[in-house]
């Protein structure tokens, strides 16, 4: 199993998370008490972790 595609799928999927928590924070909707100044930071973290994840799989070069 490769290590290197299993973490960018995980900074993948945590990067879809952060960017889901932070435009509903920005929406003010769910009730996550952000301000629309809060809410940029969850969203600029998804948004580092999504690219760098998906960089991380398209990089990797499958092996046998």
């Amino acid at each position: 199993m490769n290590q290197k595609r299993t973490f960018g799928s995980l900074l993948t999927l945590l990067g879809i998370l952060g960017i889901i928590y932070g435009a509903l924070g920005f929406m003010q909707i769910a009730g996550l008490g952000l301000s629309k100044m809060n809410s940029l930071v969850p969203f600029a973290v998804g948004l580092i972790f999504f690219f760098a994840g998906i960089n991380l799989v398209k990089t990797t070069s499958d092996r046998a």
